[in-house]
């Protein structure tokens, strides 16, 4: 009991020296982001336009202060923000279909946002981020819908309806864009595609910022279930986890989340899936844990 007792509090030291260093790691990164580019920022100039802006001084270079602040900032600060949420809907759904190769795409919301983006936001001319938030989140609803039809949802149905979402929808929308579209909107379509952060302003910053946040706090509070799942159905089933229920629930939040950041800055890849591995290897397998580790670590 006393070296139980001794391993857990070495635990907690291990994750909270983590989590302190993984926070000193984003916040040099920040910095050398918002100093490095075509205009390099010399790093005592950032430090003197964070100073200014802090006490609310005139700045002493207008130019150095307005890219930093109008152009970078909301750039780098949204690259954190979408790391973190893919991040945390990479773990959300490697616990939901219990295997390490599953990421938010997993459900078909890339293709559907492409669907989303390239059909009804430039063919049709309506905005290009609502309809693709639309299309992601159509093609979730979808995969829920096959997956869960005239039985309960189980990991192997829900892959395959996710497989079935991804070729449908991006077969639909290749189809459309090369034969309605023109060629500037094939080339906006595939530019969307890559996925950019060039977009971020600080007005379209706050929606992903609330959204990552709120279904962060939800996902903390919800450990033991993601570590029952982790453990395999059986082993969940039998401490009284309702499985249907919450794969439901935590893939629709996924899926709300995922179509969020892809409708603001279209599809980042790999975060999702390499990022949850990595935390596990930084503060261990335990959901709670990864969630924080995941947080910080993109």
């Amino acid at each position: 009991m006393l070296t139980m007792n001794v391993r857990e509090k070495d635990e907690k030291i291990n994750l909270y020296v983590v989590l302190i260093g993984l926070i000193i790691l984003l916040f040099f990164t920040i910095i050398i982001g918002v100093s490095v580019g075509t205009l390099r920022i010399p790093f005592e100039q950032t430090y003197t336009i964070f100073v200014e802006k802090l006490l609310d001084l005139e700045p002493s270079n207008v130019t150095y202060s307005g890219v930093l602040w109008k152009i970078r900032m909301p750039r780098v600060l949204m690259g954190v923000v979408v790391g973190a949420g893919l991040s945390l809907c990479g773990i959300v759904m490697q616990a939901v279909v219990q295997n390490p190769l599953a990421e938010p795409f997993l459900l078909g919301i890339s293709a559907g946002g492409y669907l989303g983006s390239g059909v009804l936001g430039l063919v049709s001319g309506l905005g290009l981020a609502f309809t693709a938030f639309l299309g992601a989140l159509s093609a979730a609803v979808c995969v829920l819908f096959l997956s869960s039809f005239r039985s309960s949802i189980t990991t192997t149905k829900l892959i395959l309806s996710g497989t079935i979402a991804n070729a449908l929808f991006t077969a639909i929308a290749n189809f459309i864009i090369v034969f309605s579209g023109t060629d500037n909107t094939i080339a906006r379509v595939t530019y969307w595609t890559m996925g950019s952060l060039s977009s971020a302003k600080w007005d379209n910053l706050l929606l992903p910022t609330i959204a990552v946040g709120t279904v962060t706090a939800y996902f903390l509070t919800q450990y033991r279930t993601l570590n029952a799942m982790l453990q395999g159905e059986e082993i969940a089933i039998t401490l009284g986890i309702r499985l249907n229920f919450y794969r439901k629930i935590y893939t629709l939040l996924v899926a709300f989340l995922t179509g969020i950041l892809v409708a603001t800055c279209g599809i980042i890849g790999f975060v999702g899936l390499v990022i949850p591995h990595i935390a596990r290897a930084l503060v261990g397998p335990r959901s709670s844990e990864i969630d924080s580790g995941g947080y910080f670590n993109r």
